[in-house]
């Protein structure tokens, strides 16, 4: 008899399961099958676990549940890049659409008065960078007084990044009687004081490294400017007979590539969160039978997905870690077959190429195929 954990097996409200079958997730990675039960009950958690591991929805699904019905702002993520605040915001749109949980992100780098605009609308929950919440903070545009949980997400790259003064600081404006949930890939002795000073009888979860690509997946690199991606993307295409799966790194580019390769003839799908539950499900279940041949998703949006015989997926967009890379890669040559990874590396992507290749302990395998055209 098969006991491994479901997601129904979490005690999760009809709305979140509705929302985590809408966004395709199939059952529970580890850390969220040991890291929401706690989360769940109000307790502090600490989840050691690499990104790709499924710990965005690890503290994302319990943050819904424990949310849905109330008012105001209650939820503070801070994460340590824009791109990490976009990513998990995001997800809280793709898992909290049926709760009704609005999310707002606060970042460097944006103008202030659209998102003083989106604080007057009373969001449930706040992703953050730590200076530009401080910004906020010193401006007295939102207040800490409401929030029941806090999630210090990416705590040791936080750190790593100087932000420790800026986290200490935030932390004297939060209630002492909140929930902290604090993910983290390692935990160094910066982060043992950090939990010591601010986590309350923590329940601790450990997860392993991501495994490496199983060894039927081939990998090769193309580098090429961000100008010869696309015209790359669609000769790709034009040999290919499989299911394909594109990543990008944000969703405004999954919409220009996919209407780019739809524009030349491809049954073409998007997958993310700006894409309505009806759309979300109509991608995927046409995607899985094949009406669709090519699906173009951001990284929050396809976590979870289990769609059979993709033959080839292609990294668009270089992922920010290399556990994500393995994630992404993972999704071709399941189930004992074959499949094939490429990966488009522009020169200011050449830092991610780099990591990848660290972490797999050899290079990829160089590719031509340069041409002109304006990127997507």
């Amino acid at each position: 008899m098969d006991c491994s954990p479901t997601f129904e097996s979490l005690k999760l409200s009809r709305q979140i399961l509705a929302d985590i079958r809408q966004a395709g997730f199939a059952a529970p990675t580890p850390i969220q099958a040991q890291a929401i039960p706690p989360a769940l009950t109000g307790s502090d958690v600490i989840g050691c676990a690499q990104t790709g591991t499924g710990k965005t929805a690890a503290f994302v699904i319990p943050i819904i549940q424990r949310l849905a019905g109330e008012a105001g702002l209650r939820a503070l993520v801070l994460a340590p890049t824009r791109e990490l605040a976009l990513q998990t915001q995001e997800c809280f749109d793709a898992l909290g659409g049926a709760s009704r949980i609005r999310s707002i992100a606060l970042i460097g780098g944006e103008a202030m008065g659209p998102q003083l605009e989106a604080l007057r609308r009373r969001p449930d929950v706040v992703v953050a960078t730590p200076g530009r919440l401080l910004d906020h903070l010193d401006r007295r545009s939102l207040s800490f007084g409401s929030i029941r949980t806090l999630v210090l997400d990416e705590a040791d790259r936080m750190l790593d990044m100087g932000f420790a003064p800026q986290i200490e600081r935030i932390l004297k404006h939060v209630p002492l009687d909140r929930q902290t949930l604090c993910f983290s890939a390692t935990m160094p002795p910066a982060m043992e004081r950090l939990v010591r000073g601010h986590l309350v009888r923590p329940v601790r979860v450990q997860i392993g490294l991501p495994a490496r690509p199983v060894g039927k997946v081939s990998q090769v690199v193309y580098p090429l400017s961000r100008d010869e991606k696309t015209p790359l993307l669609l000769s790709l295409l034009r040999g290919e007979r499989g299911k394909v799966l594109v990543f990008t790194r944000t969703k405004h580019r999954a919409d220009r590539v996919a209407r780019v390769v739809g524009a030349a003839g491809h049954r073409v799908a998007r997958l993310h969160a700006d894409r309505s539950q009806s759309q979300r499900r109509q991608a995927l279940d046409g995607f899985r039978a094949g009406r669709y041949q090519v699906l173009v998703a951001t990284d929050v949006a396809a976590r979870g997905i289990d769609v059979a015989n993709i033959s080839h997926v292609i990294n668009y967009d270089l992922p920010g870690t290399p556990e994500d890379y393995i994630h992404r890669i993972g999704r071709t040559a399941r189930a004992e077959a074959s499949g094939l990874a490429s990966s488009f590396a522009a020169p200011e992507e050449r830092d991610q190429l780099r990591a990848i290749e660290r972490h797999l302990g050899q290079p990829l395998r160089r590719e031509g195929g340069r041409a002109r055209s304006n990127h997507a």
